[in-house]
């Protein structure tokens, strides 16, 4: 019987740990990639080596390209698991990695940006 309970307890703590977006942000941080990224000398090649395609790419009004990577790391909150009102939607909270890349129009890092913060996403009865 306690090998069962522990076998659900755990089942149930893998059940809502969610990781979605570029993993290569997984162990990345504003020191890390402030070490790899130099402005006015990374090429746009050298960032996609380091980190892969883009999550989103978009332009600036002068042409200028700018790299979005996300990486979100959530776990479901209790109030998932509490039988009826679970069903009634979602709440994950977490952390959200976001290095965002803007190239010159020669393909060089002209600046970039990395933050770690808190997310939360909710669906149904808990928006």
């Amino acid at each position: 019987m306690k090998k069962i309970l522990t076998a659900l307890v755990v089942g149930l703590t893998l059940a809502g740990c969610a990781s979605s977006g570029n993993q290569s942000l997984r162990d990345e941080t504003e020191a890390s990639v402030s070490a790899k990224l130099t402005e006015g000398k990374t090429t746009r090649s050298e960032v996609q080596q380091m980190f892969g395609s883009p999550y989103q790419t978009s332009f600036t009004s002068e042409g200028e390209e700018i790299w979005t990577y996300q990486l979100d790391n959530l776990q479901a909150d209790a109030v998932n698991f509490i039988p009826v009102v679970g069903a009634l939607g979602t709440s994950h909270s977490g952390k959200r990695k976001q290095l965002v890349v803007l190239f010159n129009n020669k393909n060089i890092v002209r600046r970039y940006s990395m933050t770690d913060s808190d997310v939360s996403v909710k669906t149904g009865v808990f928006r």
